[in-house]
């Protein structure tokens, strides 16, 4: 034989040798695991499959809806609406009280939504509620001899570990892939949401939203999420919503349909840059910097100043400000935190309770069709309307806005409150619109 025909040969079985990555380790506790299969029969009944339907408005000339001009140019009624279908995954995390968590997104403008269970029942099912900013949602079901998932502690993850992803990938229902934990902490996936995401290379594709991520004990240590890809296709990145926030929010919807998520009362925009950590005497530029503290709020009644650096959370190290909005928006009201900073180059420790927002939230919808999807409040100290959240495909989307966008102006009138918003825009079409985002004031017209 040549070496020629040898050197074909070696490529050959390289290239369908199997893969040397995510091998399953061969003894796990003690045991021989020669297989994940006793794992899969444990975890897998619990995920189901999530089948929505939604209505949505087609777009179209507006000279279509002229009567007069369709039947000069002969053109056939068409309905303006359209119903659109949608698959994706859940865990049933609940057996008894019937609950399911998936994602937000997959649930987004649901009218119907069929859970399909593994041994093919299918069960209308109902929304307890939803978070667009965690992008978890919770629903709920009615039947018997569910079998649920038990959630782990996914703070004692760690970069390595063997993981499961288990969903309905294209339609192919309980397809089962392995891999690593790949990464902790992930943020900047959705800037405009609150992130804390496991990294993993066990393969996700469209489908496997809101499907399980499970561990070697056949718990739940995150619900898949997102991917990162340039084709839309799996490469080995995915995103998984940590458990332990799962459970969070979980329990916030349950008892209230919603997150009420509290507020520390710092403005906190300003990076860290080397020239400012070498200024304030910091050892390097993780923590957030405070610039200002709101009167009276939980920052303020725990002694933090404007100028202090927050570094930890709860014990946990502050990397930037993104991190710290994060963790503060997953606390609850009323919770106790316990604060690392330094202030003045010196380190210091401080407790604050979480605070109520100086507004409650107005529901998405209720200003203005153009404004539809966005989460307003007012900002504190009567600086504008806060957009805490935009709903992803909503009208306020479409019109260029974001979460943390500060609407300032609306045509010539300064707007403070959200009952000023609702009366600016009242009874309007189109106006042009102010806003703050970041360092940067955006003005557009809308409608």
């Amino acid at each position: 034989m040549t070496q020629k025909l040898l050197s074909v040969i070696a490529l050959t079985v390289l290239a369908f040798a199997p893969s040397a990555n995510a091998q399953i380790p061969p003894r796990v506790g003690g045991a021989e695991v020669p297989s994940l299969s006793p794992v899969i029969k444990k975890a897998a009944p619990a995920v189901v499959s999530i089948a929505t339907k939604r209505t949505v408005q087609q777009s179209r000339n507006p000279l279509f809806d002229d009567p007069n001009f369709r039947r000069y140019f002969g053109i056939p009624d068409e309905p303006q609406e359209r119903e659109l279908q949608a698959v994706g995954s859940g865990v049933i995390v609940d057996a008894k009280a019937g609950y399911i968590i998936t994602n937000a997104h997959v649930i987004e403008g649901a009218s119907e939504i069929t859970v399909t269970l593994r041994d093919d029942r299918e069960i209308k099912a109902e929304i307890v509620g939803q978070d667009t900013g965690s992008d978890v949602a919770l629903l709920k079901v009615a039947a018997n001899n569910l079998a649920d998932m038990p959630l782990a502690d996914s703070s004692k993850a760690e970069v390595g570990d063997f993981v499961i992803a288990i969903g309905n990938p294209f339609g192919l229902q309980h397809t089962v892939t392995s891999g690593i934990i790949s990464g902790l902490g992930r943020t900047g996936v959705n800037p405009d949401g609150y992130e804390d995401f496991i990294q993993t290379d066990a393969s996700i594709n469209m489908g496997n939203s809101g499907g399980a991520l499970v561990d070697l004990d056949g718990k739940l240590v995150g619900i898949n999420t997102a991917i990162f890809s340039r084709s839309g296709g799996n490469i080995g990145i995915g995103f998984a919503i940590p458990s332990n926030m799962v459970k969070s929010v979980m329990s916030q919807l349950i008892q209230h349909g919603e997150v009420r998520r509290g507020m520390l009362g710092v403005d906190i925009n300003t990076r860290i840059t080397p020239e400012v950590a070498q200024s304030l005497g910091l050892e390097n530029t993780k923590g957030a910097f405070v610039s200002e503290v709101t009167s009276g709020s939980a920052a303020d009644k725990a002694g933090i100043k404007a100028g202090d650096v927050i570094t930890s959370l709860n014990g946990r190290t502050i990397p930037g400000p993104a991190e710290l909005r994060n963790m503060i928006g997953m606390l609850t009201i009323g919770e106790k935190v316990e604060i690392g900073l330094i202030r003045d180059g010196a380190s210091k420790r401080v407790t604050a309770v979480i605070g109520e927002r100086t507004a409650r939230a107005q529901a998405p919808g209720r200003v203005h069709p153009a404004l539809e999807g966005a989460t307003l409040s007012d900002a504190d100290r009567g600086t504008g309307v806060v957009i805490q959240a935009v709903a992803d495909g909503s009208p306020a989307a479409r019109n260029r806005l974001r979460a943390n966008d500060l609407i300032v102006g609306i045509d010539r009138q300064r707007i403070t409150t959200v009952e000023q918003l609702r009366g600016a825009v009242q009874n309007r079409t189109s106006f042009a619109i102010t806003i703050q985002r970041g360092n940067a004031r955006l003005a557009f017209v809308i409608g």
